[in-house]
C-alpha cells in the first residue's frame, strides 16, 4: 500500500514539474502575451531567417516577438506581423530591419527608434524597412572587385 502511494506521489511530481516547463516555455515564446502587448506590421523585401517567434529586438532587449509571417501576393513583399510590449512606444518615423548576431549566429528583428513625438498606434505599419542581407552575395561582391559574381563565379559584366 505504501508502495503505490508512493508511485502516485512520484508521478504527481513529474507532472507538476513537467506543466512548469511547459508554462515556462510559452512565456518565453509570447504565447498568451496578447493583454500584454500591441500588433505591428511590416513589409520586407527578403525575411530570409524570420520566422514565427523570432525576437523583436530594441537597443538589444527583447521588446516583441514575429507573430506572422506571410507573402503579398501583389508587391511579393514578406508581411510580418509583429507583438510589441505594450510598455514600449514606437515613433511612426522608426525604422525596422532585420539583422544578424554575428556569422554563424542567428537572427533577429530590430527596430531603430526614430526622432517623432507621434507613436505608431496597436495595428499600425512601420514603413521604413530593411530586408536580409545575404552575406554570401557580399562575399561574391568583394571577391569579385565590387562587381556582381556570376554562379560559376565568373564576373558579370
Amino acid at each position: 500500500m505504501a508502495y503505490e502511494r508512493a508511485e502516485i506521489l512520484a508521478g504527481a511530481v513529474v507532472l507538476a514539474v513537467a506543466l512548469g516547463f511547459t508554462v515556462f516555455a510559452a512565456r518565453g515564446a509570447g504565447v498568451g502575451a496578447g493583454a500584454d502587448s500591441y500588433a505591428l506590421t511590416a513589409s520586407f523585401r527578403s525575411a530570409e531567417g524570420v520566422r514565427v517567434g523570432t525576437d523583436v529586438r530594441l537597443a538589444g532587449v527583447k521588446v516583441g516577438t514575429v507573430t506572422a509571417l506571410t507573402l503579398n501576393p501583389e508587391t511579393y513583399f514578406a508581411d510580418a506581423t509583429i507583438s510589441m510590449r505594450k510598455d514600449v512606444a514606437i515613433p511612426v518615423d522608426s525604422t525596422i530591419l532585420i539583422a544578424s548576431e554575428g556569422l554563424l549566429g542567428g537572427t533577429f528583428v530590430e527596430v531603430q527608434p526614430g526622432g517623432a513625438l507621434e507613436m505608431l498606434e496597436p495595428g499600425g505599419e512601420i514603413e521604413d524597412t530593411q530586408g536580409a542581407v545575404n552575406l554570401l552575395t557580399l562575399l561574391m561582391k568583394f571577391a569579385g572587385g565590387g562587381t556582381e559574381a556570376a554562379a560559376d563565379g565568373t564576373p558579370s559584366p
